[in-house]
């Protein structure tokens, strides 16, 4: 097709709600055009883009063995409800609506659900397995705070894949197997990303990877050790603690933990009027906020209040906490809430607080602060 005759027109101007490089270029060469905020248009440009990287997708794919199917946009609740998370979905971001019969329904926002239910329909014998079936579909998340072009949106198309396997090693083969396929795809594709440990969130799960792509406009903060080559999203990553009763702290200039020559004196009550924050605490104390324990409180749909303890110095991964007790949604608690069990914000200990069925409590402490 001639130039001319190429729907979509050029920008001379930098749109406004462009915030990143990506997004401005798109926009200005005619590759897309926002309809809504977090729902973008894809010109004949940004089209033929999008089918080159989708035929990359299903070579590879179909090279590992995968089966293309297409599952679904709208669902219906009730599988939503069958597996627990259509009131624990992260909030907000589960659309849900009704048909004209007054049926629940959502607007997926990923297919768990939906391919589960067709594997058990179809699925008759385990000599039927392993079996990888993969799709590229539309998904749909309310996201409170769209940004970055196409690159946190409320409408997207993803490729998602779902592996049945007869026992562990089958499961693993397969792993192993897409991991092989996305490294091809990113590599035709022209990018070299960083595969790292990662949280699965709401998705559930037990290993997982994810390939990051190193951009100043991205979201995620990752750990990477350059002698051993670990990489790990921040909500994932481990660190070597403390061995014994020795304490660490950080360094003045904000360079690697060292460690001090404080040492934990003997347990004694003291009183502790006015110091309602770690800096407080130690300045009133004369130790060290290394030296110190951190209460913070969380809230947990179906866990009620939990309490976390962490040393001074460190600060509470809502990510891994919520891994631990298997929640897929954590936010502060309130005031009442934390009251309800009997603590004070700012001077709560763990010591003596009871778990009611009106108001349940639980408390996670770190090792770092267990001994």
């Amino acid at each position: 097709m001639r130039q001319s005759l190429l729907f979509g027109r050029t920008l001379r101007d930098t749109p406004s709600e462009a915030e990143i490089a990506s997004h401005r270029l798109l926009l200005r060469a005619g590759y897309i055009r926002q309809l809504m905020g977090g729902s973008y248009t894809l010109l004949p440009l940004g089209k033929r883009v999008a089918a080159r990287i989708e035929s990359i997708i299903r070579a590879e794919m179909d090279a590992v063995g995968g089966q293309e199917l297409l599952l679904p946009f709208v669902q219906p609740a009730d599988l939503w409800r069958e597996s627990g998370r259509y009131d624990s979905y992260d909030a907000g971001l589960l659309a849900r609506l009704a048909d004209r019969n007054g049926r629940d329904m959502v607007l997926a926002p990923t297919h768990e659900e939906a391919i589960s239910d067709t594997a058990r329909r179809e699925l008759r014998s385990y000599r039927q397995l392993p079996l990888l079936l993969y799709q590229i579909q539309v998904k749909f998340r309310d996201e409170a705070r769209p940004r970055g072009g196409l690159l946190r949106v409320r409408e997207f198309t993803m490729k998602d894949a779902y592996s049945f396997d007869a026992d562990a090693d089958g499961l693993d083969r397969v792993f192993q197997a897409v991991r092989g396929a996305y490294e091809h795809i990113f590599r035709r594709c022209g990018l070299d990303p960083l595969m790292v440990e990662a949280s699965a969130g709401a998705m559930g799960g037990t290993d997982t990877l994810e390939f990051q792509a190193l951009a100043d406009a991205g979201e995620d903060t990752l750990l990477v050790c350059p002698s051993c080559g670990y990489a790990a999203n921040v909500e994932v990553a481990a660190f070597q603690k403390d061995a014994g009763s020795s304490v660490k702290a950080e360094s003045d200039t904000g360079g690697a933990l060292q460690p001090s020559a404080f040492s934990l004196p003997p347990l004694e009550e003291v009183a502790t009027p006015n110091a309602t924050t770690i800096t407080q605490l130690a300045a009133f104390l004369g130790v060290p906020a290394s030296g110190t324990a951190k209460a913070v409180f969380f809230h947990a749909p179906a866990r009620g209040l939990i309490f976390a303890v962490v040393r001074g110095d460190h600060e509470v991964n809502a990510a891994k906490l919520a891994a631990l007790i298997g929640a897929d949604e954590l936010r502060p608690a309130t005031a009442d809430e934390i009251a309800a069990v009997g603590a004070v914000a700012g001077y709560a200990s763990p010591v003596g607080l009871l778990s009611r069925p009106e108001a349940p409590l639980l408390v996670v402490a770190d090792d770092a602060v267990t001994g």
